[in-house]
């Protein structure tokens, strides 16, 4: 009854209102009287020629071509990004390229049509004030993500290190600038202005590109990792002082002039530390919890950030020093720092800095440099570039005790440009100090410095080898019963701690066990890494804590996850590695239905590979790549933990299929030691009932710990028999066996422990 009142409330209502709004319309239409030629225009149209007039004028309106032009640039620079990262390049020289490529370099060159629809000139200055506050969120993520302490820890080091690679390559850019000032600079503009920008474009380190290539290449951690993270925080903070020192000195147009926009600038900074940011501090101290960011405190800050970028634009030292300076004196608050960075860090990022790189891109006009002579030239910056960085960064370090391999090492990462050094070229395209001729040069420098850092690292590992790696004491031990266990989530990690510890459990003072967990190191920043390694293992020592199992946690960002693996478990003297295999693995794969982990959707490439014979039907060669390296490689036993519910250990089930299975006793053995489990096992083939030797063995278990072994000879296994085992112990050439043989009995399997002896 209630349904047909609503119904009927419903009908008349817009009935009502539609008969009302139709007699307005009809009435209204008299009022047309006087305004007929507008009338007869329209009526000369007709009505898909005024629908195409309409589409046109939305398609090309300045909001429809500003989101087509941002879709477009976030598509092709993360795919740009994409390919550079399976080169083993850093994502930004990517999305450089990508901007290159979407510019008149490239698309403009051959697809002019194209081009001048998605990018035309009047939607170039949207473009460009999006990409500065994307900037400019991205200056004061930069700024909060430096770490002052560790200034204080080797500022003496850093200081001289780090003023070396910016002196070095200054002078020579003055040199440069000599060269080719009458040849290439802009008229109008003086040779102090070109001068000091030639120089400071030369001496640019890029701190976020050399934090990331530090944390890929495993140095986060190490002397000099600390050292290289520190030199470019000093070089950070000297360049954008010098920087905004320069642009003073451009827009006044000498260094006397200039002097009261640097003493501006002075007090600015003065008015920062000394008033602002003890304010930010109390805020911070108050406020540094996730539900205590609300909306009217996070605006504060970022008033402070807006504020801050207006007052060094003002001042006539641009707005992105304002926005770095705010972000260094946010509060030091670690949790705070990491709730904020990780507010702002996405859209600044992922939404808004690659619209920065494609407007460089478009800028770039790679085809101005169509003569031999202007090649030479570029080729000249970015020998002036590479020589001054990179010699005056490795003398430094080896003035300040560093050896040779270090001291190139720190050349190499020093000589990183990447984003900083677009940054500071746009703002001298900007001022009118580099010619597009120049700017183009600039950025291609800009691309082979950052390019090269990966292989120049490489060729200095290849002709100064570095020590193997060296795990702490408490890690390799002797004497004891160790056990590797290295975990992808902190759940499947607590299982598999549990796991390890039902075969220690009743000695673990003669045991160890390590938990080890890796992070690609392109999810973490230098900031948040100490945050992701507690947060990571606080389960798992939970877990140890309730089981009252003294661990060892080893963790690092990795750039090849399976070989850090494999190269901890083969120096650290184990006796067993543990690594988890999760269900996501098996799902929706063919072999998962007989697992028993069954889904609506078979994997369309492991159908693919059946159906065109890369893979058997029915393969244990389901392991990812990784798994199987790690299999492959590592020198110790193995266990590969396929979980599916393990709460408790207790029922154990073991399958022998060869002679060669027999090692799994040893680990029978263990488990009904320590864990009192009772292991059944299961004579598959009948070769035990031929060896009279294993069959004593088991006899020898029995007696020692009597109904906590028996010996089935029966082929064929039960659903419910199954379903009352904890966990299935197999061998990894019996678990290949039981998969080739179709067994049945695998779809109805408890949790799976295979162990590669």
């Amino acid at each position: 009854m209630k349904n047909i009142r609503n119904l009927l409330f419903y009908t008349l209502t817009i009935g009502l209102f539609s008969g009302l709004m139709y007699v307005i319309i009809v009435q209204g239409e008299e009022l047309e009287i006087g305004k007929v030629t507008i009338k007869k225009a329209a009526e000369t149209t007709s009505s898909w020629q005024q629908f195409i007039e309409t589409y046109q004028q939305n398609i090309t309106s300045p909001l429809a071509i500003l989101l087509l032009q941002i879709i477009t640039i976030i598509v092709v620079a993360r795919a740009f990004g994409y390919l550079c990262k399976k080169i083993k390049q850093p994502t930004v020289i990517g999305e450089i390229a990508a901007g290159i490529f979407l510019g008149p370099s490239f698309i403009g060159m051959y697809y002019p049509e194209f081009s001048g629809f998605l990018f035309p000139l009047k939607s170039l200055g949207n473009l460009q004030f999006l990409s500065q506050i994307g900037l400019i969120l991205f200056m004061f993520v930069i700024g909060m993500e430096l770490d002052l302490k560790i200034l204080k820890n080797k500022a003496q080091e850093a200081v001289v290190v780090s003023h070396a690679s910016i002196i070095f390559p200054f002078a020579l850019g003055i040199g440069l600038a000599f060269v080719i000032y009458k040849q290439f600079a802009p008229t109008e503009v003086n040779f102090l202005s070109f001068a000091l920008f030639t120089g400071i474009a030369l001496s640019i380190t890029a701190f976020p590109v050399l934090a990331r290539i530090v944390q890929e290449r495993g140095l986060s951690k190490t002397k000099l990792g600390t050292l290289a993270i520190t030199c470019a925080a000093t070089d950070d903070i000297t360049a954008w002082c010098l920087l905004a020192a320069v642009i003073a000195i451009v827009k006044a147009g000498s260094v006397v002039s200039s002097v009261y926009t640097i003493l501006m600038a002075g007090s600015y900074v003065l008015v920062m530390l000394k008033v602002v940011q003890p304010f930010l501090k109390k805020l911070g101290d108050v406020y540094s919890y996730k539900e205590g960011l609300t909306k009217p405190v996070v605006a504060i800050f970022f008033i402070t950030l807006l504020v801050s970028s207006y007052a060094t634009e003002v001042i006539g030292i641009h707005a992105l020093f304002g926005a770095f300076m705010a972000g260094v004196i946010m509060p030091a608050n670690q949790n705070f720092r990491n709730i904020f960075i990780e507010k702002v860090e996405d859209v600044a990022l992922v939404l808004l800095l690659p619209l920065f790189f494609v407007f460089t891109g478009l800028r770039t006009q790679i085809g101005l440099l169509n003569d031999p002579y202007l090649w030479q030239i570029t080729g000249l910056i970015i020998a002036a570039a590479v020589i001054g960085k990179f010699a005056g960064s490795t003398i430094a370090a080896r003035f300040v005790g560093q050896d040779w391999r270090d001291s190139l090492v720190l050349g190499a990462l020093m000589n990183t440009r990447g984003l900083m050094e677009l940054v500071v070229l746009n703002i001298g395209y900007d001022l009118g100090v580099l010619t597009p001729e120049i700017f183009a040069m600039m950025v291609i420098m800009a691309l082979v410095t950052t390019c090269m850092t990966g292989p120049a690292l490489d060729l200095v590992n290849r002709y100064f080898p570095e020590k193997n790696i060296e795990l702490p004491d408490s890690v390799v031990q002797t004497g004891k019963y160790t056990i590797l266990v290295s975990f992808g989530s902190p759940q499947s990690g607590r299982s598999m701690l549990r796991l390890a510890h039902s075969f220690i459990r009743k000695a673990p003072s003669n045991a160890s066990i390590t938990a080890l967990h890796l992070s690609p190191s392109n999810d973490l920043n230098q900031f948040n890494s100490d945050e992701y390694e507690q947060e990571s293992f606080e389960p798992i020592r939970q877990e140890a804590q309730q089981l009252k199992l003294p661990l060892i946690t080893l963790f690092k960002p990795s750039q090849d996850i399976d070989r850090d693996i494999i190269e901890t478990a083969n120096l650290g003297n184990f006796d067993l590695l543990l690594v988890g295999i999760g269900r996501n693995v098996f799902e929706g794969t063919i072999l998962g239905k007989v697992l028993g982990f069954t889904t609506k959707i078979i994997s369309p490439e492991r159908l693919y590979d059946t159906i065109t014979g890369k893979e058997k039907f029915f393969d244990y060669s389901v392991f990812d790549d990784r798994t199987k390296h790690i299999i492959k490689s590592v020198k110790v036993p193995v266990g590969i933990l396929v979980e599916k519910n393990l709460t408790k250990i207790e029922n154990i089930f073991i399958p022998i299929f060869s002679l060669s299975d027999s090692f799994l006793l040893v680990f029978a053995q263990k488990l009904i030691h320590h864990s009192d489990a009772r292991v059944i096992i299961l004579d598959a083939t009948g070769v035990i009932r031929q060896n009279p030797e294993l069959k004593e063995t088991i006899s020898a278990i029995e007696q020692i710990a009597p109904n906590h072994i028996a010996l089935y000879h029966d082929k064929k296994i039960e659903k419910e028999f199954l379903e009352q085992q904890d966990l299935m112990l197999i061998s990894l050439d019996s678990w290949k066996k039981a998969v080739e043989t179709h067994s049945l009995w695998l779809s109805h399997s408890p949790s799976v422990l295979m162990i590669r002896s």
